[in-house]
């Protein structure tokens, strides 16, 4: 028997309704880098494919039917009711099907369908989910955390030895891979933070394992993994294959979820899970890892997502969406190991409409957590009008009036008050385009013994001028800024200098990446 009889055509003979032991209308095919989903009406059948990571071995049938067992076996724990059974694929004359009594040829699970538009990650992207409904997933996770197996072999997985084997093995692979999508400044932004977070807290790593925290856990406990339906948490598709990833701590485990949270731009569901769990299972020590397990979370999404990206079977289409996501991930990685080294920090945006000012301040704000404001934003809730709506006016009239204008910027510096009094860095995204006002903000941010950083951004003029017209055709953006006004703020702008303070000069030329490392560059040393 060759290592695995799907071919293209097997694959093909699979869309076929009646290949399947319930009735359905469709078939769609789903593909990852380890599996082939195949979804009908009501269930969906998921084959292994013949592959070997190292750290994952479904290279022969045999093993394939193992974690087939397995993999219904470990996710019964949290979704009882949804993995039905293991499940022979057969040969046909036309191909395979999963009925018949035709030579064995494979072996797939079979599981219920659950609802697509229930899975969390799509109800977070459509803001559906509030901060009650992430509670229930984070209960749900600590009530499987405390009936969880532990023993003392498992416990070996949680000794600083194997986490540094861990996690030199994803940088081995990473390296193998050569892919794009982790440069070699990144990956060492990365590792140096590792090596410094896992020699100062020996203590802490030996402690969790005296404290009985080291399980037997999920291992894949991000968002696509979720849904949640009637005010319950279906978790599904843990770890099967590698005993090593899904004993774990704890802290791990939940780690996933909160930074998935925090990729999607949830960060606020991201503390409110936490702090969800912590309450239920009275894990207080479990905080002081939770960046540490947030790091290691994203380089595995990214590692994963480059894998996808790298794999030729998978659709270009696919595969172009795995490689964003993968640089995504491993910006957000870099991001956490940064943020962790950076004092708090007042940053301003500076520079005339349509420069990209803030494409930089979204970018930077993702990476290093940062809570932003945006002028446009709060200018129009201090006017009482709706953010997305245009508002056309003569430069320096109506909502942007002298007096207005005074009203957003106090209201932009209380709120950035508010955050660096708390101990949070925290961006302002606005034109600053007088010395005066970027000296209020300095001023406020030296009482706040808060650093002072301007990221003082340009733009080729024709360039600039094309973004304006494109977005004013698109009429989707906060700004109002329009082509026809930008030679009056430029006749008016103040550029920054080093009397302002810590002045950052940006191209946006660049791509966002190469231009928040050199920010970094400047600011933040590991």
């Amino acid at each position: 028997m060759p290592a695995s009889a799907i071919t293209p055509h097997i694959l093909e003979s699979l869309r076929d309704p009646s290949a399947y032991p319930t009735q359905t209308s469709t078939v769609e095919l789903i593909q990852t880098h380890v599996s082939w989903l195949f979804l009908t009406d009501t269930h969906v059948f998921k084959l292994k494919k013949p592959v070997n990571f190292g750290f994952l071995d479904f290279s022969t049938l045999d093993l394939r039917c193992f974690y087939c067992h397995e993999e219904v076996r470990l996710n019964r724990r949290l979704c009882p009711d949804i993995y039905e059974q293991v499940i022979e694929l057969r040969e046909t004359e036309t191909g395979a099907a999963f009925v018949g009594d035709g030579k064995t040829i494979d072996y797939a699970v079979m599981m219920k369908r659950l609802p697509s538009d229930r899975m969390l990650d799509k109800l977070i992207d459509s803001g559906c989910i509030s901060e009650k409904e992430i509670k229930i997933v984070a209960l749900e996770i600590s009530r499987f955390h405390s009936n969880a197996p532990t023993s003392p072999y498992i416990s070996t997985f949680g000794s600083l030895e194997q986490i540094q084997l861990n996690w030199q093995e994803n940088f081995d692979q990473m390296l193998k891979l050569r892919a794009s999508t982790l440069p070699i400044t990144t990956c060492k932004n990365i590792q140096t933070f590792i090596k410094t977070f896992t020699e100062s807290n020996r203590t802490l790593f030996s402690e969790r394992i005296d404290h009985g925290y080291i399980r037997e856990c999920d291992g894949d406990i991000h968002l696509g993994n979720i849904c949640l339906l009637n005010s319950i948490a279906y978790i599904f598709d843990c770890i099967e294959f590698n005993e090593r990833f899904r004993y774990s701590d704890t802290a791990a485990d939940i780690a996933f979820l909160l930074m998935d949270l925090d990729y999607h731009r949830r960060a606020d569901l991201s503390d409110a899970a936490l702090s969800a769990y912590i309450s239920s299972s009275g894990d207080t020590e479990s905080a002081k890892l939770i960046l540490f397990y947030k790091v290691y979370r994203a380089f595995v999404r990214g590692k994963v997502e480059s894998m996808q990206f790298l794999d030729a079977g998978i659709p270009q289409v696919e595969r172009d969406a795995a490689e964003k996501r993968a640089v995504r991930y491993f910006r957000l990685a870099q991001g956490y190991c940064l943020r962790n080294s950076l004092s708090p920090t007042l940053f301003i945006t500076s520079g005339t409409m349509g420069c990209g000012k803030s494409t930089l301040a979204d970018q930077l704000a993702f990476e290093l957590g940062l809570h932003t404001f945006n002028s446009d934003i709060v200018r129009k809730q201090l006017a009482g009008l709706q953010v997305g709506k245009a508002v056309q006016v003569s430069f320096g009239e109506g909502l942007y009036s002298k007096e207005m204008t005074r009203n957003t910027y106090l209201q932009l510096q209380y709120l950035a008050e508010t955050e660096l009094v708390s101990g949070h860095s925290v961006l302002i995204d606005a034109g600053f385009g007088t010395a005066a006002a970027r000296a209020e903000f300095a001023r406020m941010a030296a009482s706040c013994h808060a650093n002072f950083v301007i990221l003082f951004v340009q733009c080729d003029p024709d360039e600039q001028r094309r973004r304006l017209i494109e977005r004013s055709a698109h009429g989707d953006s906060v700004s109002d800024g329009r082509v026809e006004l930008l030679d009056q703020q430029n006749s008016l702008f103040e550029q920054p200098d080093d009397s302002d303070g810590n002045v950052i000069n940006i191209s946006s030329r660049g791509s966002s990446e190469d231009i928040l490392d050199s920010i970094y560059a400047r600011l933040v040393r590991l």
